[in-house]
């Protein structure tokens, strides 16, 4: 099978862990740019790369390093770690963009791209009845379920365990 020619500039996405380290670290070097995003997640790579779209011979088989650095997602109060209920919608979304592009290649492009959007399709599914879940356990099962909680809410009254402790 014959591999098609890229064009393109070829990226290494270096993606820290939960203990923050920085751009300078992941690369290897001290003097980093910000490529794009803003003080609470953002793309770096060195200095030296910075321009490497514009010159993609100096780059010829071998992928330019950018550090992804989200640590400061989840720093501050603990409704910012909520974020990390984005995360794989992120990493999809992460996958989405980087899919390959051939023009050589066009069946495996849209299954590629298909599978990512049945993963995608998947999580939200998957949050959605997480959430769904939640919810019910909460009102039908543990506050339906005792009458000090339902009895001051008549919306559960068709749920609420009456005296002898049957359901409603």
């Amino acid at each position: 099978m014959e591999r098609a020619t890229q064009d393109e500039t070829a990226l290494e996405l270096l993606v820290h862990g939960v203990g923050g380290t920085t751009p300078e670290e992941m690369l290897g070097d001290p003097r980093t740019v910000r490529i794009s995003g803003d003080d609470t997640a953002a793309v770096f790579r060195r200095t030296e790369d910075a321009d490497a779209e514009r010159r993609p011979d100096d780059y010829r088989g071998k992928p330019v390093p950018e550090a992804y650095v989200w640590c400061n997602l989840t720093s501050g109060n603990g409704s910012r770690a909520l974020w990390l209920l984005l995360l794989p919608f992120m990493v999809v979304n992460l996958a989405h963009w980087m899919r390959p592009t051939s023009r050589h290649r066009k069946r495996l492009v849209r299954t590629y791209g298909l599978l990512v959007r049945l993963v995608g399709l998947t999580l939200t599914v998957l949050l959605v009845a997480a959430a769904c879940e939640l919810a019910l356990d909460l009102t039908a099962w543990q506050c339906a379920g005792t009458p000090d909680c339902s009895g001051d809410r008549a919306w559960l009254g068709f749920l609420a365990a009456d005296a002898s402790g049957d359901g409603g």
